[in-house]
């Protein structure tokens, strides 16, 4: 008989040892897994003298058998056994651990606890990132404003054209759906008490002070902070970032001012417009289900104090600088994969969009005290 058939035997003894004899490869891998069975007593040394082939097939079944562990602390005494063999079982082993699922965890308060502080935690160290991130935005730019010949004029026009002209439909769109929605609404509630001129001054209100802002900043915390992120990102997995380093480039200058400014400036104008759809929304429901002519219309907005426009208008370049900030950030924070670039994506919009609201509540409330 040239070649004896595969096993493995464990003796018994003071010392058990497991004992390999025949081929352990994938040809004969059926055979093994039909006729070897898991030794009862875990082994205590591996003789391996009788071993004639040994695969990778043949080595994850010795590895079930045996047990990762047990393995693991046998090998390295184990007789006439190869150091390319020793190695193969060392890697399938390491590998078949590696795999094994960890024990089911049993759920309890204090683990609810544990996981609150460990959210706490990292909110908090995000929010210190972003305020280093925002640090070093502004040196940059502090940096480069007396400097015109570093100025990026040409990136500077394509973002404003990208965040600014290219929202103006939906913006528009929206804010009068909204500015329709909110006068049906308050004619609906003021007609109970006969006062359905008031209309006017609700729509005009809501849209200087909070709606105009609100919305065109949420909007653009979906559409623009994400595309930051999803460009930047792209540029980080391409290594395109590595490349601006390695010929002296920054990219905060180079990448992100140009599109901080771009939302800076162009954020205000956006709010200017969502303010005067509205308004128009409100102006269109008004005229058609209100008995208000269009001259009424204006000469109530017209008494609206201007201190709410700006009250409005002001809270932008804030809103903006935000989303700006967000996006660009978690595009820099995008690990080499597709997969990191959509959940950064995902977060940047999730983060804008919680601290433009955060914001406009904190400042409706400042405002109210302040009585602006």
């Amino acid at each position: 008989m040239n070649e004896m058939s595969a096993a493995l035997i464990v003796t018994t003894g003071a010392q058990p040892c497991a004992r390999l004899q025949g081929p352990w490869t994938l040809a004969h891998y059926a055979q093994l897994a039909r006729n070897v069975a898991p030794p009862t007593i875990p082994a205590d040394c591996l003789d391996a003298s009788g071993l004639t082939e040994l695969d990778t097939a043949g080595a994850a079944l010795l590895v079930k058998l045996l047990g990762a562990d047990t393995l693991c602390r046998i090998l390295p005494d184990a007789s006439g056994l190869s150091s390319e063999r020793r190695a193969l079982l060392l890697a399938v082993a390491a590998a078949m651990v590696s795999r094994e699922a960890p024990p089911p965890v049993v759920s309890r308060w204090t683990d609810g606890l544990a996981l609150l502080g460990e959210r706490v935690l990292a909110g908090w160290r995000q929010w210190v990132l972003l305020l280093g991130f925002m640090g070093l935005t502004l040196s940059t730019l502090a940096v480069s404003i007396p400097r015109p010949r570093r100025w990026r004029i040409t990136a500077l026009v394509a973002q404003m054209q990208q965040c600014g002209l290219n929202a103006v439909p939906i913006v528009a769109l929206l804010t009068f759906l909204v500015g329709a929605v909110v006068a049906f609404l308050g004619a609906t509630v003021l007609a109970n008490f006969g006062a359905t001129i008031y209309t006017v001054d609700l729509v005009a209100y809501s849209f200087l002070r909070e709606f105009g802002v609100l919305l065109t900043a949420i909007l653009l915390a979906g559409r623009t902070a994400s595309a930051f992120t999803a460009q930047l990102g792209s540029m980080k997995v391409n290594e395109e970032l590595d490349a601006l380093r390695t010929q002296g480039l920054d990219p905060i200058e180079l990448l992100v001012l140009p599109r901080l400014l771009a939302l800076v400036l162009t954020l205000p104008l956006l709010t200017f417009i969502a303010m005067l759809s509205g308004m128009v929304g409100g102006a269109v429901v008004s005229l058609l289900s209100l008995d208000i002519s269009l001259a009424q219309y204006l000469t109530i907005v017209q008494q609206v104090p201007v201190q709410h426009l700006l009250v409005g208008l002001g809270k932008a370049p804030l809103f903006a600088l935000l989303i700006a900030l967000i996006g660009c950030l978690e595009g820099f924070k995008v690990g080499g994969s597709a997969q990191s670039v959509g959940e950064h994506t995902t977060s940047s919009v999730v983060q804008s969009i919680f601290v433009v609201i955060l914001l406009d509540a904190i400042a409706a409330l400042f405002l109210m005290e302040m009585e602006w």
